[in-house]
């Protein structure tokens, strides 16, 4: 892949920012090429939509061996809950800008219009597409060691203080445990879109009713969704 000057100059500055330098290039390229610019632009085949879903189990093992492992006095359904508000879409957001790593992606022109390095998500999916690149370019263990040297303090401050991200789904179960002790379930109702940017919507039962339906980018956020729209209606808060 032919990667500009002026590309490699914003690469350098961003491997500046975080103390890495890529051996291949093009790895952190594809991170910072989001879907709508190589639907835009002749000739450009690889965007970060492989490398987010490589991320995203990467993190996930990274951050539940981390907890394992530092606390090992807690059971496994704190950890779980814990795992769960780091492992998400507000918590890969924020960590995507401590370094303003969506400011480095290449949008289609649609995209740029619509604000797309604003939104959350696509934050949270170019920070794990930055950590994939990473791991691949080096190892588990550097990106392990990167997260932990860059990351420790926000991770400690949302571990700490359950009440900077909401999980609704938790908070929604926990309620209905106290209430009825009925298991919620969550089915997906419809997917439209095109593939590179499809929209789910999920329902969240109990038993065989509905209690609200959620849409979402991935099934986790769609769940997320009507889990709150079902929890504000049930437990009345705002």
């Amino acid at each position: 892949m032919d990667i500009s000057k002026e590309r490699l100059k914003k690469i350098e500055d961003f491997e500046n920012k975080i103390g890495y330098t890529f051996k291949d290039k093009d790895l952190i390229d594809v991170a910072f090429t989001h879907s709508s610019y190589t639907n835009e632009v002749r000739g450009k085949k690889n965007n970060n939509e492989r490398l987010e879903f490589l991320g995203d189990a990467i993190l996930d093992m990274i951050v539940s061996e981390i907890l394992f492992k530092n606390f090992s006095h807690k059971s496994e359904g704190w950890l779980t809950k814990t795992r769960s508000r780091l492992v998400c879409t507000q918590s890969f957001a924020k960590a995507c800008d401590k370094f303003q790593m969506s400011s480095y992606l290449n949008f289609g022109n649609g995209e740029k219009q619509h604000g797309g390095k604003l939104k959350k998500h696509v934050k949270a999916d170019t920070f794990e597409a930055v950590a994939a690149a990473i791991y691949l370019d080096s190892s588990y263990q550097n990106l392990y060691d990167f997260l932990i040297k860059n990351y420790k303090a926000e991770a400690m401050e949302i571990i700490m203080d359950d009440t900077i991200f909401n999980d609704y789904k938790t908070k929604l179960q926990e309620y209905h445990n106290a209430k009825d002790k009925k298991i919620l379930k969550y089915v997906l109702v419809a997917e439209s879109g095109p593939e590179h940017e499809k929209i789910f919507t999920m329902a969240v039962k109990l038993g065989n009713r509905i209690l609200a339906q959620g849409t979402g980018r991935n099934k986790k956020q769609a769940e997320q969704e009507a889990a709150k729209k079902a929890y504000e209606k049930i437990v009345g808060k705002k």
